[in-house]
């Protein structure tokens, strides 16, 4: 059977996810919309994660009581069966699969933390089992390529921590620094450090900040599992900006060519070419995109970028060209109201 890419749309305001068939040549069939149980108001986002063996998709809901919902990926059609809930520590902005599929992590802004909950056989998230408090309006959390680290950001702290990870018995401990402190851009107020990822080599780390727009590139230590000082910072901000920034999510193509950021005041896709060797990057140009889009995400052949508007409720396909990195926008689709995270799989 030929392998199949599905998209999951995480859409807030109507705690729904859009399940859509992605083609070859970039076009969208929609599958169907699947309902998350949980509470009777929605959260401002519905995060989602994918298990390592991309049997399950996990989605956080953000309002009382607090929970994660467990789905089953029909590997032929894509569709999301329900198997069960569990409790979140706080309402989570971010949550993140290790390598085992054995822990869900997650990072609360409002409640300042981050924590960790076993998985079980059945693919349902249990009790929570540690929690960590951080400087305010923890962000973003993310599990190193080797499972062995991870780092979370605090917006408000203006710093990204730095954590052992031990998957026998899923306990976070603090590295040696704990953290890392992030510089502000000149003429900027804060920073607000917001959302991190790896380069596919494992050899760098890239943080967009929200508050100044900043892209920072820092060498990525793999035994010590820190972050070496940052050797650029680029911008997410188009030629000319003007306004408030509101930076948002970062994503690397998997074939590690290219990076691309959102920029929410300006609704732009800011796109990078990578040097491989020394993780720099060299600005490509922004492109408009969805209205307000907060996540976007990449597929992974490398040839596409889907990105969600909050504002639009549609989500816009990009062909990026494979030589120069470019994007061009081919289709939008209507999604569910106030879309703003996206999970995509390839299933055999």
């Amino acid at each position: 059977m030929a392998a199949k890419t599905f998209v999951y749309v995480g859409n807030a305001d109507t705690q729904d996810v859009t399940i859509l068939e992605l083609h070859d040549d970039g076009a969208l069939r929609e599958v169907t919309t699947v309902k998350v149980p949980g509470p009777d108001t929605p959260g401002g986002s519905l995060p989602l994660a994918v298990s390592p063996d991309k049997r399950h998709l996990y989605v956080a809901l953000r309002s009382e009581p607090y929970s994660v919902a467990s789905f089953a990926i029909d590997r032929a059609s894509g569709g999301l069966t329900y198997l069960g809930s569990g409790s979140l520590a706080q309402s989570m902005c971010s949550i993140a699969i290790d390598a085992t599929g054995r822990f869900l992590l997650s990072a609360s802004y409002g409640g300042n933390m981050v924590a960790v909950n076993p998985v079980g056989v059945d693919g349902i998230v249990g009790n929570v089992q540690q929690t960590i408090i951080t400087e305010p309006c923890a962000h973003c959390i993310i599990v190193d390529p080797t499972n062995r680290y991870v780092l979370h950001t605090s917006l408000g702290g203006e710093v990204v921590y730095q954590q052992k990870f031990d998957a026998a018995i899923g306990q976070l401990m603090p590295n040696t620094p704990p953290a890392v402190q992030v510089a502000v851009a000149k003429g900027a107020a804060k920073a607000g450090p917001r959302h991190l990822t790896f380069s596919p080599n494992g050899r760098f780390v890239y943080l967009v900040n929200e508050l100044d727009g900043a892209i920072h590139v820092y060498p990525w230590d793999a035994e010590t599992g820190t972050m070496k000082e940052a050797v650029q910072v680029a911008s997410a901000l188009p030629d000319g900006f003007t306004g408030t920034p509101w930076g948002a999510d970062i994503h690397i193509t998997p074939n590690g060519k290219f990076l691309y950021a959102s920029e929410r005041t300006t609704s732009t896709l800011a796109a990078f070419r990578i040097d491989n060797e020394t993780g720099t990057l060299t600005p490509i140009a922004s492109y408009p995109t969805e209205t307000q889009p907060r996540g976007f995400n990449i597929d992974p052949s490398s040839r596409f970028v889907l990105s969600v508007g909050q504002l639009s409720n549609s989500l816009t396909v990009h062909a990026i060209d494979q030589t120069s990195g470019a994007l061009n926008a081919l289709k939008r689709y209507a999604t569910g109201k106030n879309p703003n995270w996206i999970e995509i799989v390839t299933l055999p």
